[in-house]
Order: structure tokens, then C-alpha cells, then sequence
């Protein structure tokens, strides 16, 4: 099996490439920073720099993945930015971070994944249930819930787009315990990421374009 991960420096990214990896799949995955780069390929994956936000960066994917034919893809980058409780004004500069990262990242790079890709394929973005407008009960990070909305926008785009082609899902990996979900989370990374890689095994073409909880369970658009 070959996998890639974008966005897999921490959390559940990197437990994404952990896991493949100790099944034996050869995965591919990008982080930022050489430190976790070099953790990656401790792993046994092969691993380059990436910045999903950047045009430059992003622009220079496709070469790399090139003739690939990846089984699995996971779009996993993304940010929270500020952790606002009602209807707090975002500045620009958050705006844009946030944005570029959720939401530009995944149009910049998902078509050149989407290229990448083997016959019968499946493709996942991790977004969140927070993203969810059927699903809303609160407002907290409202910039954060605005971008995955959008991110699910995008991923079903993708889904119509690649019709036929590979199966598209967007995840709501649960509240996990990681950097940005805190201590005080319900799931562990292990098994949040256990379940998503068993939901994703299971995917069949009528499941393509769906909005799915990690245990596989449906979210409302």
C-alpha cells in the first residue's frame, strides 16, 4: 500500500504515518521543520518540507509526487488560530493564517494530489465537526469553524470532481488529545487514528463526498 500524508509534523498526522508505517505501507509525508522531517523518516517514511499556505512551496508538489499512485491520501495540515468565545472580530493577520492554512492549503494541493493518485483510491481531508452547520450548537472559535466549513467545501468539490476516480471523504477525526485539541480531550491520537484508518479501509465509491465522524458514523453538511 502507498500513503501519503500532508501536514504530518505532530499529532494526528504523524500518528497517521506511524501507523501505516507499522503496517508496512510505504508512506510519504511532509512536514515544515527538519527536526520533524528527520522524525518522520526515523520512521521509515520518505519525507520532504512542505508549507500548504505557500504558493511556492505548494507549486513545487506535484513534481515531487509525480507518477506516484498513491492508495491513500490524508490531507491533515491545518491550524486552529485564536481560541475566541462569541462573536470576537478576527484580525487580518489571524484571518489570513487561518484561511491559507485550512482552506488555500487544501485548493493548492489537493489537485495535485488528486493527479497523483492510483485507480479506486481513497483521499481524506481531517476537518471537524465544528465545521459542521446542521450539526452547530456553539460559536467558540468561530474562524477556526468558518475555515473547516469551507475545507468541506472544497472536499466536496474534489469528490465531484474525481467521481469515478477515487473515493473523497471528509473526517471529523473526534476531540483528540494533540497540541490542539489539549489534555482534557475524549479520544487518544492512537485511537482516534486507528479508527479513521479502519473507516477509511471500509470506504466504497457510495461513500464518496461524505462528511463522516472517525468511527465512520455520518456528520450533517
Amino acid at each position: 500500500m502507498r500513503v501519503l500524508v500532508i501536514g504530518a509534523s505532530r499529532g494526528i498526522g504523524h500518528e497517521f504515518v506511524r501507523q501505516y508505517r507499522a503496517e508496512g505501507a510505504a508512506v510519504t509525508a511532509t512536514a515544515q521543520r527538519d527536526d520533524d522531517l528527520a522524525r518522520l523518516r526515523a520512521l521509515g517514511a520518505s519525507a520532504f518540507a512542505l508549507d500548504v499556505a505557500d504558493p511556492v512551496s505548494a507549486a513545487g508538489l506535484g513534481w515531487r509526487i509525480d507518477g506516484a499512485r498513491f492508495d491513500v491520501a490524508v490531507f491533515a495540515a491545518g491550524v486552529f488560530g485564536p481560541r475566541t468565545a462569541a462573536l470576537e472580530t478576527p484580525t487580518r493577520d489571524d484571518f489570513d493564517a487561518v484561511m491559507h492554512a485550512n482552506v488555500l492549503g487544501a485548493m493548492q494541493v489537493l489537485p495535485q494530489v488528486a493527479d497523483a493518485l492510483a485507480p479506486g483510491a481513497k483521499l481524506a481531508v481531517l476537518s471537524s465537526r465544528m465545521g459542521s452547520i446542521g450539526a452547530r450548537t456553539g460559536t467558540s472559535g468561530w474562524l477556526y469553524r468558518a475555515s473547516k466549513a469551507a475545507l468541506n467545501s472544497v472536499l466536496k468539490d474534489v469528490a465531484l470532481a474525481l467521481a469515478g476516480r477515487a473515493v473523497c471523504v471528509a473526517f471529523h477525526p473526534g476531540w483528540v488529545r494533540t497540541d490542539m485539541g489539549g489534555a482534557a480531550a475524549d479520544l487518544s491520537v492512537e485511537q482516534s487514528v486507528s479508527d479513521l484508518r479502519r473507516t477509511i479501509a471500509a470506504l466504497t465509491p457510495a461513500d464518496t463526498g461524505r462528511f463522516l465522524n472517525h468511527d465512520g458514523s455520518p456528520i450533517p453538511w
